[in-house]
């Protein structure tokens, strides 16, 4: 078997053995690169380069963290949770959910959903928002017995669909920066080709799961456990005061100040620290606030730091391996002549390499140089191979036990312990948006 092959399977047997997903990166690295070869030394050696290169992403996610504390800090995401917890202890809710309480749940859903799209451009602090807005809704949910494995595919939905379809704020890095870039590096001029058009099909097929996981598979109530957890979440958040018209004057101020400077230097760190200087500047976060506010955001996103950091490791062998090329090669030449079996080949391949590293934005420029050339000599389009290359890309984000659009929800809808990474998050993820996305993209390599 390709040494990819088994350092994936490795890594995702191992998570859903409940192993810790740091261990299981670990361990699949090394089983990946004993198989290819490469020896125990060398391939410490590239897990530890790997290291290395996360150390900015773990940075970045740290100053995240640390600024979504600070808009916090200024009452912004309370603003939300107060006022439907307020509208749930007016006495519409106690024991049981009645049916005029649907508009709430819905509206909920619908806000959640609004706030995963918005952290991805408009308020770019990527999944720092979760670990401060659902624990103090965890109450909410509870009474209103909403199943969280509901919850976790709409806050994924919201963090993948809208990178890989939006070229704005993380879409624009995603799709015109490392899928364009790299696409006309390996030889095929896109600049011409609307990425919104060419990303529409496979967008519709998360659009799919979406539906189905709403309307179907997690339709029926399920019942949870208030812990002291959930109800002391919701006490500290229904105690904080409603914003003032200067708070929010700053908070709207930062947010913006921050989408700005990050399109401006390309930079999530930089955004987010000048965002945090602005809080600091205005007086809403004080002087000697600021330690506190910026160690309690730095401990929100440490342990998603840290398997990001892991998830580079594990990338780094995989790329040392050298066998992300062959497994390409020959999972296209099985299908030779036939152009829906080599765009499935190549899917499938993306959402392999995708699972075990846990970025798309890191497989982009793996598969890029390999499949455009694959493409070309298919005969597939420009538009269809930015389609499949993207999809490709995108397959495995959401259902990947490393990918921070897996750990972000699982980060807050876990809070009292009643939500497991793997089998609440990780795995529903993988069922509604991997499945549709590879049929959407195979639709897309056809008839674009």
């Amino acid at each position: 078997m390709n040494a990819v092959v088994i350092a994936v399977l490795v890594m995702l047997v191992l998570s859903l053995a409940r192993v810790h997903v740091v261990l299981s990166l670990l361990l699949g690295a090394l089983a990946g690169g004993l198989a290819a070869g490469l020896g125990l030394a060398e391939t410490m050696k590239a897990f530890q380069t790997g290291l290395a290169n996360g150390a900015q992403i773990a940075l970045s996610y740290a100053m995240l963290g640390a600024f979504a504390v600070a808009i916090a800090h200024s009452g912004l995401p309370q603003t939300l949770a107060n006022a439907v917890i307020r509208r749930l202890d007016a006495g519409h809710v106690r024991d049981r959910v009645p049916g005029s309480m649907n508009a709430v749940k819905w509206g909920l859903l619908l806000a959640l959903l609004a706030m995963s799209v918005m952290s991805q451009n408009l308020i770019p602090i990527h999944i720092a928002f979760i670990p401060l807005i659902i624990p103090p809704l965890l109450l909410v949910f509870n009474r209103m017995q909403i199943d969280r494995r509901l919850l976790a595919c709409v806050m994924t939905f919201g963090l993948v669909t809208t990178y890989m379809w939006l070229p704005y704020g993380f879409g624009e890095i995603f799709l015109k920066q490392i899928l364009v870039g790299n696409i006309n590096k390996a030889g095929l001029n896109v600049d011409d080709v609307n990425v919104m058009h060419a990303m529409t099909i496979p967008a519709l097929g998360m659009v799919a799961g979406l539906l189905v996981a709403l309307l179907f598979s997690y339709r029926r109530p399920r019942a949870y456990q208030n812990s002291t957890v959930d109800v002391e979440a919701a006490r500290q958040a229904a105690a904080r005061p409603e914003m003032s018209a200067y708070r929010s004057t700053v908070a709207v101020a930062a947010v913006v100040i921050s989408f700005v400077v990050q399109l401006w230097a390309d930079s999530l760190l930089l955004g987010a620290m000048v965002g945090f200087a602005v809080f600091m500047a205005a007086g809403v976060v004080r002087w000697g606030e600021a330690d506190a506010v910026f160690n309690n955001g730095v401990k929100m996103m440490a342990m998603i730091g840290f398997i990001m950091i892991a998830a580079q490791g594990f990338a780094e062998v995989m790329k040392t391996t050298k066998e992300i090329e062959p497994l390409v090669k020959a999972s296209a030449d099985m299908f030779a002549g036939s152009k829906g079996m080599a765009a499935a080949a190549m899917l499938l391949v993306g959402l392999l390499v995708t699972m075990g590293i846990g970025s798309s934005f890191s497989t982009l420029p793996i598969i890029a140089t390999i499949y455009v050339p694959l493409c070309i000599g298919m005969g597939f389009s420009p538009v269809a191979t930015l389609a499949i290359i993207g999809t490709a890309g995108a397959l495995g984000d959401a259902g990947s036990p490393a990918s921070d659009s897996t750990l972000g929800p699982t980060a807050g809808l876990n809070a009292d312990g009643q939500h497991d990474h793997i089998r609440d998050t990780v795995i529903p993820t993988f069922l509604h948006y991997n499945l549709p996305l590879m049929v959407s993209g195979w639709i897309a390599a056809m008839v674009l």
